[in-house]
């Protein structure tokens, strides 16, 4: 089925799943207090520094710093993709999954999107052409060549210069120049 699936229905499908069931099934979790425990499933430990927490629907390894939810826990274990994890946990909770309808939905109180692939080519060529003329650029190219990177590499993968500055983007998308 195609379309997205709508951010309101992934909120409720959240708050209806209990991630101990999921992990558990997967992993053998152990009571203490009032959260569970085990070896992290994400690498090896002898002692558990896995942690999941019923009253918070999330898990965390503080071992080797992986965290989320039940979906994330699917897609991390399991190796599913979003859409294959939602509708699996969907199905453990008998929600049928919604669509939203058309190629590309947009939420009416989020962003416009569809541009978005404009506003990276124009930022990417900014940063090709401060390779090119900034005033750091010749060290810039010299860092480029003692990484062994020839200028063909440099312009096949369309390698920039980041000039010193925190708004240098929006002050060429605000003025309008590129």
């Amino acid at each position: 089925m195609a379309g997205r699936i709508p951010r309101e229905f992934v909120d409720e499908l959240m708050s209806r799943v209990d991630i101990v069931d999921v992990i558990d099934e997967r992993v053998q979790l152990k009571k203490q207090g009032k959260e569970y425990s085990a070896c992290c499933p994400f690498h090896d430990e002898k002692t558990p520094s896995f942690t999941v927490s019923p009253t918070k629907q999330f898990y965390h390894c503080f071992g080797c710093g992986a965290h989320g939810t039940a979906l994330g826990f699917l897609m991390e274990y399991e190796h599913m993709g979003f859409v294959e994890a939602v509708e699996d946990l969907a199905s453990r909770v008998g929600m049928p999954v919604p669509r939203e309808q058309g190629s590309v939905a947009r939420r009416e109180d989020g962003p416009d999107l569809g541009n978005i692939y404009d506003v990276l080519e124009r930022s990417a060529g900014f940063y090709r052409k401060q390779l090119r003329e900034h005033a750091q650029a010749p060290r810039a190219v010299e860092y480029l060549k003692q990484r062994g990177l020839s200028g063909n590499i440099a312009a096949e993968f369309g390698i920039g210069f980041a000039p010193p500055g925190w708004d240098n983007l929006s002050s060429v998308f605000g003025s309008g120049k590129e």
